[in-house]
């Protein structure tokens, strides 16, 4: 069984597209090698910045023959059926065979399709996967029609086998496929040709060029580290630029530079924000200090004078940034001293959002929320609000202007230049916590309570202009944003009412929506044809004749009016859609823990379902419970309960719901479920009041035992109309105490 190798030969790939592309390479290859019939047992793909390439090990050496049966017209259909049949089938009538069926004698056709070598499978396939590459970008370059990433010098395609290796002949845009290759660029130019696979990546070693990007990570990061420990210092990791720049290098050899002395005193995350950012730079770090103090950088070659001169080049490149950098930093320092007022300033002029106001305004909200939420998670309510309104000040600032991802570190450095105590300074960071999934959530009270306001506002002011998520579009992240909320407050197991603080904001968004916003809010909003019977066209005839300079009160105050009866019975309120939105994706942070989506349904349906923490709590004490035997037992239970109750009730076209007299039970085992359910009451409820829902469970555990001997006592549809409407108002009852937990009928099982 021959093996292909097939190389795509080009100018540099940029880096970051590498990777996808090796991998859309072994997927296309492989999967039209599988659908023009061929097998194969293991394939491997690999990238460099000038080549992709496959290897396919184990293929077939050849498609399989092929014979297929057709059935064809009736032998008395008319003539023009039969030649039909004849053309589909490339046959003569002579070809065919008669057969009699049970509706009569038919045609068939016996088609053969004959198998094919895997040299002419393959010069078919890859082709066809190099003209529709999926590329995210790609070009054209000469007078051809191919289009590639960059341009395409030479293919190689062959067959290996023990026997020796076989070229796969193509043409295709002017290349034709070969056995050969070149090596590295500068220390190994020139083309050879190889044999196999393992032939080949010998030889592009010998030829300075590593074929894994995984080894030249590997590389770069096990020789840059051995660096900066044989000068004391250590490496800081970065996984992202360490694999950004194995795509930039064929034969890394890597070279560690010093950083001038006048820039050693600017913060560590300037210095490594602009290194990597301009020049790929890796920093190293003084662990004793936590300054940066030197840089790593990878060349892609081997020089007489051991790097020498490309670190001098380099030294000189970053000396010239990095007084960039030092500009922007003191600039920016005199203005923090100063209070930072001139940058508050500047976002009243930055908007936010059209219709959401300026970035100023938006401070406001934030602080008086951020004061509303501090005493509940801890923190003064005037220390919330003064972070609040300097958490953003940094986004006026020259070095954020040059590096947006550095705002609210730098908002922490600006906040203590400019006097403000350690844990207010913090804040203008750890507001944009948690950025996704896996960021860390901060704990400090302030941070929470800013956090929580910044986030919350967001929420609310897109809902409240109708700018939601939908599928998988999420421009303005507010997925990540709910997201937050939620890690937020189960973290801390925060007890907030998230509906009274969205609907303060919602309050505050309403007011502030400028006009004509506000008139589209109240339009869509109240959703006047539907609901409160005043036709469309009488809205637009009030609309028209008072949208006029200086009517936008009389307006405003006629269209309330007009709506002031109104039934708003089905109306959902933001609020209420907002908090469905935070339910799922509470209900996806929660079934990644392994709490069943069924569970977090009955539990969101109780009480105070805008309490998260309540939430998750009253999910983990239902799941533990009905993992448990008593837990599935008393669930089928409720179930065979609930189930004869609505049935009984359908068709008696009555509620059994006004409560059963003990009075009336006849058996020992129906004056045993009376009892247990009154014992219940007077403890599961104080239980849940305490909200331990550990012990609230526990007591409904004790009446698993009763309601089974009930059910295999008594009969419920006695002939005795009194006894049956007692017994029916029983399975209520039985309902009824167990719904207190949650909603069991939302739970399958």
């Amino acid at each position: 069984m021959p093996d292909l190798l097939l190389e795509l030969f080009s100018e540099e790939i940029p880096a970051r597209m590498q990777p996808r592309a090796a991998e859309d390479l072994k997927r296309l290859v492989t999967d039209g090698l599988v659908e023009a019939g061929l097998t194969y047992a293991s394939a491997g793909a690999f990238s460099t910045p000038r080549r992709l390439t496959l290897t396919v090990e184990g293929l077939s050496a050849a498609s399989p023959s092929l014979t297929e049966e057709r059935r064809g017209p009736r032998a008395d259909a008319p003539e023009k059926a039969l030649e039909g049949f004849l053309r589909s089938t490339g046959l003569t009538k002579d070809q065919l065979e008669l057969r009699e069926e049970k509706k009569g004698q038919f045609y068939f056709a016996k088609l053969t399709k004959e198998g094919r070598a895997a040299a002419e499978i393959v010069a078919e396939v890859v082709p066809h996967v190099i003209q529709n590459f999926p590329w995210p970008k790609s070009m054209r370059w000469g007078s051809g029609p191919l289009r590639w990433v960059r341009p395409l010098h030479s293919i190689l395609c062959l067959l290996s086998a023990e026997d020796g290796a076989e070229p796969v002949d193509f043409e295709i845009g002017g290349l034709t496929s070969g056995t050969t290759t070149e090596g590295h660029r500068f220390m190994a130019p020139g083309r050879f040709s190889v044999t196999n696979f393992e032939d080949y990546a010998a030889k592009l070693r010998a030829a300075k060029v590593i074929l894994s990007a995984e080894e030249r990570a590997a590389h770069i990061w096990e020789d840059a580290s051995n660096l900066a420990f044989a000068a004391g210092l250590e490496l800081v990791e970065d996984k992202g630029l360490l694999t950004e720049v194995a795509g930039l290098v064929e034969w890394p050899v890597v070279l560690m530079g010093e950083i001038g002395a006048d820039f050693l005193d600017l913060p560590p995350e300037v210095l490594q924000t602009s290194m990597k950012e301009h020049q790929k730079f890796f920093s190293v770090r003084n662990p004793k200090t936590g300054r940066i103090e030197r840089f790593v950088t990878v060349a892609n070659q081997e020089t007489t004078d051991n790097g020498a001169t490309i670190l001098a080049g380099n030294e000189k490149v970053l000396a010239a940034r990095l007084s960039d950098a030092k500009f922007f930093w003191e600039n920016d320092l005199r203005v923090a001293k100063a209070g930072m007022r001139p940058w508050l300033d500047q976002l009243r002029n930055v908007t936010f959002h059209a219709q959401l106001g300026t970035q100023a305004e938006r401070i406001d909200r934030i602080a008086a929320l951020a004061r509303e939420i501090a005493p509940l998670v801890g923190a003064d309510a005037a220390k919330a609000e003064t972070a609040a309104r300097i958490a953003k000040a940094d986004l006026s600032s020259e070095m954020v202007y040059e590096f947006p991802e550095l705002q609210g570190l730098m908002g922490r450095y600006y906040a203590e230049a400019a006097g403000h105590p350690a844990d207010i300074a913090s804040v203008a960071e750890e507001h944009y916590q948690p950025l996704g999934p896996s960021d860390d959530v901060p704990t400090a009270p302030l941070s929470v309570a800013v956090a929580l306001a910044d986030k919350i506002d967001t929420l609310t002011g897109f809902w409240a202009i109708d700018e939601k998520p939908t599928g998988s579009k999420d421009p303005y992240a507010l997925r990540r944003a709910a997201l937050g909320v939620i890690r937020l407050l189960l973290s801390r197991r925060l007890r907030i009412n998230l509906s009274k603080f969205m609907g303060m904001q919602f309050q505050d968004h309403h007011t502030n929506l400028q006009w004509p916003q506000q008139l589209e809010f109240l339009e869509r909003e109240r959703d006047a044809a539907k609901l409160i019977g005043v036709s469309m066209s009488r809205f637009e005839e009030i609309r028209k004749a008072e949208q006029s300079p200086g009517q936008e009160e009389k307006l405003i105050q006629r269209l309330e009016d007009m709506f002031a009866n109104a039934d708003w019975s089905k109306w959902k309120a933001p609020e209420e859609d907002l908090l469905a939105f935070f339910h799922d994706r509470l209900k996806v942070h929660l079934r990644e823990d392994g709490i069943r989506h069924d569970v977090i349904d009955a539990v969101l349906s109780m009480p105070a379902s805008d309490d998260l923490t309540l939430v998750v709590a009253r999910a983990k004490a239902l799941q533990a419970f009905l993992d448990t035997e008593d837990g599935d037992n008393l669930l089928q239970g409720y179930k065979r309960a609930a189930n004869i109750l609505a049935q009984a009730e359908a068709k008696d076209g009555v509620e059994y719901r006004y409560g059963a007299d003990a009075k009336f039970a006849e058996t020992g085992e129906e004056k045993a479920l009376f009892a247990a359910l009154a014992q219940a009451e007077t403890k599961v409820a104080p239980a849940l009041e305490a909200e331990d829902f550990a012990a609230a469970m526990t007591q409904m555990a004790h009446l698993r035992a009763p309601i089974d001997a009930f059910f295999e006592a008594v009969q419920v549809n006695a002939e005795n109309d009194i006894l049956r409407r007692n017994r029916l108002n029983l399975l209520h009852e039985i309902t009824q105490t167990c719904e207190k937990i949650a909603d069991l009928s939302r739970l399958e099982g």
